[in-house]
């Protein structure tokens, strides 16, 4: 897959549920990207996407978006990355 993670982070709460952030860089794109996911179950996933550092091009961001809504592997790829770095729970 054409993607580079750079950094990911997840926080769980009751109040929230998850909470993620992934920081990608795409292949071919000159910015970086961060996608922030959000569940209240770990199952369905809603997210917002944008450029992480400096703007990019609109043309080069519409093409990532409609990659994460037409290919699941990727879009899979980013939240599996959030959920691994999800700080375990003690006890």
């Amino acid at each position: 897959m054409n993607v580079n993670i750079i950094g990911s982070r997840m926080t769980q709460s009751k109040e929230s549920g998850y909470v993620g952030h992934v920081e990608f860089q795409y292949e071919g794109h000159e910015a970086p990207y961060e996608i922030t996911l959000h569940s209240k179950n770990a199952k369905d996933w809603s997210y917002s996407l944008i450029f992480s550092k400096e703007s990019g091009s609109e043309e080069d961001i519409l093409a990532v978006e409609e990659r994460l809504e037409e290919d699941d592997d990727f879009y899979d790829l980013l939240v599996n990355a959030a959920l691994q770095s999800l700080p375990r729970q003690e006890g």
